[in-house]
């Protein structure tokens, strides 16, 4: 971040809050904070307001980089984001990590209520159409951090450790870098003391099993249970099932399903559409095909009698469509595309042509007399490719194009003399 610095502002109310000089202490902070917490804790009939500015006063003062901002611009400098979000942390969390999680008016911990939840883990499954149709189960084995059952998680032999004083336990470390007059930048890193964990642990006493990080490399075996209907980016979630670390909730692992390309159908909401070809016998006279579905069932598809089927046209079969999810009783429709394939070459025969005009819709009723046949003109077609002559003729524009900006180019005569 970076920004002009800013006009000082009061930097002794924090002190007075705390009833400390300017020069105190670490330790003498740490005793004066938990003394004036105890006496205002909200729990013994404290006031809230004066509690909440104890522990926003302990937090700033205790964190070297904050209180080095504090005493050099003031209260306002940190409300500006210099230092931090310039917002703090849980009052409770900070008067109760003073009792490592117990609160020292019994009745149990209050941040153990407030336990921060970990990250999700998401991951894609790949399905196919079939198993969404039929609906399946897989087996997935997944890498996952839990608690140390050597140490639970206290990463110590001897379950000790220390607050880290590179940051104070905060796991993070902020450093103020002067770029010029008037101009400073503010970075935000993990703490390199602790990696980020907030608190020390004598190299001698750590865990032999995790070595001191708390927690350990597990397999996790999820039985992932695709239902019938289920949809493409479908999420089915294992609810507390990501990493553990400690006093953290474990997320949740959310596999995502990705369903794969089909050869033959195509999935829209709960309908099938599948594509087939006739030929132009088929079209004209009937046809029958058999269409092996996504649950292997052989279903029978077939024309009425004496049934046009036009190109491009869509028949449909109710019933035979996807499940419903959560209602696989009930199906969508399955719709048929009709293409139908023509003769690439050849001619028919003239008796043929009689035959099929006897039998065929006959075609517009439009009668032309001698004279308006003498006034016209013979033509003759020809095949064509038609995407190929398209670009053809762009190619040839392309080049028109070309000759002409070089035509209307200036052209430089030399004077003569």
């Amino acid at each position: 971040m970076f920004g002009r610095a800013p006009k000082k502002s009061d930097n002794s109310r924090y002190y007075d809050i705390l009833g400390v000089s300017k020069d105190a202490s670490a330790d003498e902070l740490k005793k004066a904070y938990k003394k004036a917490a105890i006496k205002n804790h909200p729990d013994k009939g404290g006031d809230p307001e004066k509690f909440k500015e104890l522990a926003q006063a302990y937090e700033v003062l205790s964190d070297p980089e904050k209180r080095e901002i504090y005493d050099e611009y003031g209260e306002d400098a940190l409300k500006d984001g210099m230092g931090g979000s310039g917002s703090s942390h849980n009052p409770f969390d900070i008067f109760e990590s003073f009792f490592s999680g117990a609160s020292p008016f019994g009745g149990g911990s209050r941040s153990s209520r407030r336990q921060r939840k970990g990250e999700d883990v998401i991951h894609p499954m790949k399905v196919s159409l079939e198993e969404l149709y039929n609906g399946t189960s897989k087996s997935i084995s997944l890498s996952r951090n839990v608690i140390c059952p050597s140490c639970n998680g206290k990463g110590s032999k001897s379950g000790a450790t220390s607050q880290c004083s590179g940051c104070q336990g905060s796991g993070m470390k902020v450093t103020i870098r002067q770029l010029g007059p008037g101009m400073i930048q503010q970075m935000q890193h993990v703490c390199p003391d602790c990696q980020g964990s907030g608190d020390m642990i004598d190299e001698k006493d750590r865990c032999p099993q995790c070595e001191g990080k708390k927690v350990v490399q597990d397999k996790k075996v999820l039985e992932v249970h695709v239902e019938r209907g289920m949809q493409h980016g479908q999420k089915i979630t294992f609810q507390g099932q990501a990493d553990e670390a400690p006093d953290t909730v474990p997320g949740d692992i959310v596999i995502v399903l990705q369903v794969k390309d089909h050869a033959k159908f195509k999935r829209k909401g709960d309908d099938l559409f599948v594509e087939h070809t006739l030929s132009l016998v088929e079209a004209l006279c009937g046809f029958k095909f058999i269409l092996t579905h996504l649950d292997g069932r052989q279903l029978l598809v077939k024309s009425s009698p004496g049934e046009i089927v036009k190109p491009g046209q869509y028949k449909c079969i109710n019933d035979e469509g996807m499940p419903h999810y959560q209602r696989p009783f009930m199906k969508g429709a399955l719709y048929i595309h009709f293409a139908v394939d023509f003769p690439d070459s050849g001619s028919i025969p003239p008796e043929h042509c009689k035959a099929l005009e006897a039998v065929l819709p006959p075609g517009p009723a439009v009668e032309l007399t001698d004279m308006e046949l003498d006034e016209c003109e013979e033509t003759t077609l020809h095949d064509v490719n038609f995407e190929e002559e398209m670009k053809r003729k762009q190619q040839q524009q392309l080049e028109a194009d070309d000759e002409e900006e070089d035509d209307s180019a200036p052209r430089v005569q030399c004077a003569q003399q």
